[in-house]
């Protein structure tokens, strides 16, 4: 596989996650509305979830930044570092970002941003340490590309579809119980099996959507690594990072599972989860497959 079929393929595997997003969002707004006979808890479910994203949208690098207490640094204070975002940013054809130092003990990095005049990388006193130039070039790259391929936006609009399939759920289930579907049970005779497929879907959805997310988080790591590969044409860098990164076994002291999935790796140590069922709850894709892909670049 190349470097160009990998994004490609990830590009069109995001797409198709996305779309089953909006089927499922459209199928759950069409049946709760059905069984309730109102169409008024969808439009305030939509209402609320957009309003909330949208002050997401605006102010969320300012929280992840303070969450993580990341410290603002001027060229000054580590010209090696700014040169090398600088001169990559230049590649990509971005602006360049500003740039933070965490103090913290782990090697990782993230990006962070509502789009590419707006955004932030910091990287942590550990990757600067123990990452040479080549490996911190793949690092700040695959930081870039999330930039470039507009991912902070792309995570702002499913974290919108997630919080409108939670609150559709949340309140056809809270309807349910204030006689909604006691009335429309009554209008509609025979129609019990169709409601207890409703209920299910009300309980199922939230989790659903969520297991959508991670995947879409997943595949936008894959395709950062292809990215980040293509603009300094050596994924050998950016594996040995990666490499570096999970053999590490420093904690992250201000990794939380509200930004974790941020981060280059998973910022969590003696928690990762192993088999296949476990990488469904996962914000990252599995180190070493990523580390394999990236080397069958190199051939």
């Amino acid at each position: 596989m190349t470097l160009y079929t990998q994004a490609e393929s990830n590009i069109r595997k995001t797409w198709l996650l996305i779309t089953g997003f909006l089927i499922l969002i459209i199928a759950l707004g069409w049946l709760f509305s059905y069984l309730l006979n109102d169409q008024i808890f969808l439009t305030l479910a939509l209402i609320l979830a957009f309003s909330q994203s949208f002050i997401s949208y605006w102010y969320s690098d300012k929280i992840v930044l303070s969450l993580t207490r990341a410290i603002p640094i001027e060229k000054k204070d580590n010209p090696e570092l700014y040169r090398v975002v600088e001169n990559l940013a230049i590649t990509a054809g971005l602006p360049a970002p500003k740039i933070y130092i965490l103090n913290e003990a782990q090697p990782n990095a993230f990006a962070t941003g509502r789009d590419k005049n707006h955004a932030s990388i910091a990287v942590t006193r550990g990757l600067l340490e123990r990452l040479d130039r080549t490996e911190l070039e793949g690092v700040i790259s695959h930081e870039l590309s999330h930039i470039g391929n507009k991912d902070m936006l792309l995570q702002t609009m499913v974290v919108i579809l997630v919080g409108v399939v939670s609150l559709l759920s949340n309140w056809f289930l809270r309807m349910g119980r204030w006689g909604g579907l006691r009335r429309r049970d009554e209008e509609r005779e025979g129609n019990l099996i169709f409601l207890i497929f409703a209920i299910m879907a009300a309980i199922l959805a939230p989790l659903a959507a969520t297991l959508i997310q991670l995947a879409i988080s997943r595949k936008r790591e894959f395709l950062a690594d292809a990215s980040g590969a293509l603009l300094t044409r050596y994924p050998e860098g950016l594996a040995r990072a990666l490499e570096k990164i999970a053999s590490n076994p420093n904690p992250l002291r201000v990794a939380n599972n509200t930004i974790s999935h941020l981060f280059i790796a998973s910022p969590f140590r003696g928690r990762e989860a192993l088999g296949w069922i476990a990488n469904l709850f996962s914000t990252h894709p599995p180190i070493e497959e990523r580390v394999k892909i990236l080397r069958e670049m190199s051939v």
